[in-house]
């Protein structure tokens, strides 16, 4: 009887060290946070800014949320890493709200594992430039991070919208992911008018909202984008998490959710210099590092 015991629970912790090795890898496959590397560009002197939002309760569940980590700390290295000085806002200032489960197993990426060791960029969480202080003269890009706070600032703040239109107006690149294109519906071109009207964009989509359970946020990004005139794309799997789509039109960049987070970093700044957006292999990354 005791070695049956004994059995089962040598069983038990060699399965449970088996899900807790592997799922990561598993959701990747299946498509989630898929690891893509872009050839870095070189873009010593030019500068990036990551805005986020500031809210933390997801409605009355009482619940904590913010930004989604990985939809901010992807773009951050992939600018960090070619050469930007990038720095961090959010619409309120200060500490950045961080979505719980996001920077731990099995959600977190090698780039939140780098966050949580990195003291410079959490010193930027921690005191991020309220948006009303941007200059958007002083930055080639502007990137919009989601997770479920997005919801409750990126499209209701009048400041964003202000200083993303004058971003917009002077040539600069705007991009977000998942529900980071909300901080878009705002922008307005040189003539007064909605400048995503007519563009085609991406975001997170109602599926995704729906399969999560987490449709009792103000906006939902596919209809507020869809009520602006916007040429709305996306990919559908199984489930949508597990989907990935990244569109590129006029000045803007726009990431289906998650996933998309590298390559339209690297599609930003493509633009921004003009290089063109070389994918590598992991190894070569690696190698040329």
């Amino acid at each position: 009887m005791l070695l049956k015991l004994i059995v089962s629970l040598v069983l038990v912790f060699l399965l449970a060290a088996l899900v807790y090795r592997f799922l990561p890898q598993l959701l990747g496959v299946l498509g989630l946070h898929p690891q893509r590397h872009f050839l870095p560009k070189a873009m010593a002197g030019h500068r990036a800014l990551v805005i986020t939002t500031s809210h933390g309760v997801l409605g009355d569940t009482g619940k904590k949320t913010g930004v989604f980590a990985s939809e901010m700390t992807v773009p951050y290295y992939a600018f960090l890493d070619s050469g930007m000085q990038v720095d961090v806002a959010s619409i309120q200032g200060g500490v950045v709200p961080i979505e719980p489960i996001s920077v731990k197993w099995p959600l977190a990426t090698p780039e939140d594992q780098r966050f949580l060791k990195d003291a410079d960029f959490q010193a930027k969480l921690h005191h991020s430039v309220p948006v009303r202080d941007i200059n958007p003269q002083h930055y080639d890009l502007f990137f919009l991070a989601g997770g479920w706070g997005a919801a409750y600032d990126l499209g209701q703040s009048a400041v964003l919208g202000e200083k993303l239109s004058a971003a917009y107006q002077a040539g600069k690149v705007l991009g977000g992911v998942c529900h980071g294109p909300l901080g878009l519906i705002q922008v307005k071109n040189t003539q007064g008018e909605l400048a995503i009207a007519g563009k085609r964009l991406t975001a997170v989509t109602n599926k995704q909202l729906q399969e999560l359970k987490v449709t009792l946020t103000p906006l939902h990004p596919e209809t507020e984008l869809r009520k602006r005139g916007v040429l709305y794309e996306s990919m559908t799997r199984l489930r949508d998490i597990f989907a990935s789509k990244v569109v590129q039109d006029d000045q803007f960049v726009t990431g289906q959710n998650q996933n998309d987070g590298a390559e339209v970093a690297h599609r930003m700044m493509s633009m921004v210099s003009g290089a063109p957006l070389t994918a590598v292999s992991p190894t070569s990354c690696t190698a040329s590092s």
